[in-house]
């Protein structure tokens, strides 16, 4: 985990809608704006995700868990 902490974002839409991740914040503190994620398969085939409005809370005054919308596949 990095210093800046880390929160599970959480896919609600395309190939890995229902699944979430930890992932650390940016170095500004805030929720990272996209993640690109490995599909698993063979290949250079990522994707690409964006933050949505999505934000939960819990004891903390920064997210724990964020939602992020399916933006495309990326090849390689």
């Amino acid at each position: 985990m990095s210093a800046a902490g880390s929160y599970t974002a959480k896919f609600t839409d395309g190939p890995l809608e229902g699944k979430t991740i930890r992932t650390d914040f940016a170095s500004d503190g805030e929720p990272q704006a996209r993640l690109t994620v490995p599909a698993g398969t063979a290949g250079d085939k990522t994707y690409l995700y964006r933050r949505s409005s999505g934000i939960e809370y819990a004891e903390s005054d920064r997210p724990s868990a964020v939602d992020y919308r399916y933006v495309e596949a990326v090849f390689g």
